[in-house]
């Protein structure tokens, strides 16, 4: 039996990886995972104490689809506190991660066949779930010059040469860590409002960011723009499967619509818990301090293990190399640093089916006592270009 053509998307090659990685070390090697962008530490205690009086005092049913209302309206109080953005909370969707919020985007606001422009290299989810839905992806080519984030003049590029309508951002970028500064991100709004294309941003790496550029949200620059969030990251809850978005009031019921019918509801307990990330500031920013810890040692040691191009990784936790200089074969790459170094990273064409033959992601996400082990595998190999 052959499977639909929806079902003939690209893998998701840093799973891949990492079922590599665990294989090895069930066989007993000490293999440093790099691959994956999650955080090296629990949720928060208080969401874990959350859970813990949920699992004993509440009976755990359906959720209304949009998410709990006490939840809804937590969230948006945390827009006015991290932007001075006024939410309301009936904007507010609770989502089954990121990845169910993308998929909610995407259907409520999309017909199949549109074209919405992304940055390239991105997360490769994005194109495959639009490749799913039967929407096209229209890559638009970033590089060291651009900072490898997308540009207002390049979107109008973009639209102004070929129908267009819609644009996905990130900021802070998966797999570069590049941000977009306040004011580049108010042009892009800008250039989405008068092309009539829909803005989705990507928000799931804010609060990860170092100092170099302003952190700034979308809603910021657009009050028509879909926000896509997530408990993932900052608050270090990725098995927990919980995210939201923050759309126009009109998508709210064609996006409650399809929730109903998509995932009935986001897991109770896990929305029960969340409300108490907000409260873990203290507990979060100390993993914070560890990300700015591994983020400092991996931008002085990887130049010193061979690799020296790097992109500006502003925020989030991942490193982006160009190894042009040592490899035409990422893939190839990355498995003889498994091989040979037990180190587990994700190759470029995962996130670049062209430009990454010759570029790698490291995630510094792990203990910092990991990172400096890794650096020093990686400068014992003698890495040359074959």
């Amino acid at each position: 039996m052959e499977s639909s053509k929806r079902g003939q998307v690209a893998p998701f090659i840093v799973m891949d990886v990492m079922r590599a990685a665990n294989e090895r070390e069930a066989q007993g090697h000490k293999v440093i995972h790099m691959e994956v962008g999650q955080p090296g530490t629990p949720a928060p205690a208080l969401v874990r104490e959350a859970a813990v009086h949920a699992l004993a005092s509440d009976k755990l049913g359906y959720a209304e689809a949009l998410g709990l209302p006490a939840l809804r309206a937590r969230i948006a109080r945390h827009y006015e506190e991290a932007y001075g953005v006024d939410v309301s909370p009936s904007q507010v969707v609770v989502t089954s991660g990121s990845s169910g919020g993308f998929q909610l985007a995407f259907l409520a606001a999309f017909d199949a066949g549109a074209r919405i422009a992304l940055a390239m290299p991105a997360y490769p989810a994005y194109r495959n779930i639009l490749k799913a839905l039967d929407l096209e992806p229209v890559p638009i080519r970033t590089d060291a010059e651009t900072g490898y984030q997308l540009t207002a003049t390049a979107l109008e590029e973009a639209a102004s040469g070929g129908q267009l309508d819609g644009v996905l951002i990130a900021s802070p970028a998966n797999p570069t860590g590049a941000m977009i500064p306040p004011a580049e991100l108010k042009a892009i709004g800008r250039v989405a409002q008068t092309r009539n294309l829909v803005l989705i941003s990507d928000e799931i790496y804010h609060r990860l960011t170092y100092g170099t550029v302003d952190e700034a949200t979308a809603l910021a620059a657009s009050p028509d723009a879909i926000v896509v969030n997530s408990f993932s990251k900052y608050y270090s809850m990725t098995g927990w499967r919980i995210g939201w978005m923050v759309v126009p009031e009109p998508m709210v019921r064609p996006i409650e619509r399809l929730a109903q019918n998509l995932f009935i509801s986001v897991p109770t307990l896990s929305q029960l818990a969340a409300i108490h990330a907000f409260d873990a500031a203290d507990e979060l920013d100390r993993n914070l301090d560890v990300y700015r810890a591994n983020r400092a040692l991996l931008l002085d040691g990887l130049p010193q293990a061979g690799f020296d191009r790097l992109a500006p990784s502003d925020g989030a936790f991942y490193i982006y190399a160009d190894v042009s200089g040592l490899t035409d074969d990422s893939e190839a790459l990355c498995q003889r640093l498994l091989m040979e170094a037990d180190i587990a990273v994700t190759p470029g064409t995962d996130f670049d089916p062209e430009a990454g033959r010759t570029t790698l992601r490291f995630s510094f996400a792990g203990p910092t006592d990991h990172m400096r082990e890794a650096v020093a595998r990686l400068k014992a190999l003698n890495l040359r270009k074959g």
